[in-house]
């Protein structure tokens, strides 16, 4: 049985993915449910790079998905801007070159979705988080803390995702102006907040914000239970942005979504 988004779906989208690892592996297993399919697929042993053949093969790809290393996000960006092709880019811990990023973007007019997490129930839960920290704002009987739990594999630390929530979170609180991400030897600071990490196990992903105060605790939380979340969410973005130019965040585009053009069957 299948069930179309809209009544005249578009073609195919052709994607390449960028690393074939766990996640590269998922959108591969998940992308003929959201209207793509897998056209070629760069790793170790088959690299991105701006060869004659590489590019012979980016001539038949609509948008690249890249969830590889951070290390090699520019280089990797730079091929697929020759190729003229959108990227999704779903790496972790590469922020750190997000202003040549963005400028190679603008720069050569091709369209990039960006996100510390691409998957739909943690961008609700962001949502959630949003709405909770403006109830907090007015109740200073109430202070906020996370807490992220992560696979041992995990690079970085507090994750991307951890950040992004406390970024929503400092942005509401007027009191909480900073975050603190390593442990807390003595008092806490009261204008900080804590945001800590767990790396353990096989953990996909855990993230808690903790309202407490001295009558009550609330916790809410948002539990992965494996990466199919985030290589779907991966797979929406490509087809939001088939065909557009500029630099987008996840985050921005999320509301949008539910109209991105895909058939999905259903199982």
């Amino acid at each position: 049985m299948s069930a179309d988004f809209t009544s005249s779906a578009p073609p195919i989208l052709k994607v390449a993915l960028v690393g074939y690892g766990s996640m590269g592996q998922e959108v591969e297993r998940l992308a003929s449910q959201y209207g793509c399919t897998v056209q070629a697929i760069y790793h170790s042993k088959h690299p991105l790079q701006a060869t004659d053949a590489v590019l012979a093969e980016l001539a038949d790809v609509d948008v690249a998905i890249d969830f590889s290393k951070p290390v090699l996000v520019v280089e990797n960006l730079r091929v697929i801007a020759q190729a003229s092709i959108n990227l999704v880019l779903g790496t972790t811990g590469w922020t750190a070159y997000k202003d040549e990023v963005e400028r190679i973007v603008r720069e050569l007019g091709i369209g990039v979705v960006w996100g510390a997490n691409f998957s739909v129930g943690m961008q609700m839960f962001m949502q959630i988080v949003r709405t909770a920290a403006a109830l907090v704002e007015h109740y200073d009987e109430y202070d906020v803390a996370l807490h992220e739990l992560h696979h041992r594999r995990k690079q970085d630390s507090p994750s991307g995702t951890a950040l992004a929530l406390a970024d929503v979170l400092t942005h509401a609180i007027s009191r909480k102006t900073s975050v603190l991400g390593e442990p807390v030897h003595g008092k806490m600071d009261n204008h900080a907040l804590h945001t800590s990490s767990t790396r353990v196990g096989e953990i996909p992903g855990t993230h808690t914000l903790y309202l407490d105060s001295a009558a009550d605790t609330l916790e809410l939380t948002h539990r992965a239970r494996n990466r199919s979340g985030f290589a779907a969410g991966a797979l929406r973005a490509a087809q939001w942005i088939r065909g557009k130019t500029g630099y987008y965040d996840f985050a921005e585009i999320f509301p949008n979504l539910h109209n991105t053009h895909c058939t999905r069957n259903f199982q």
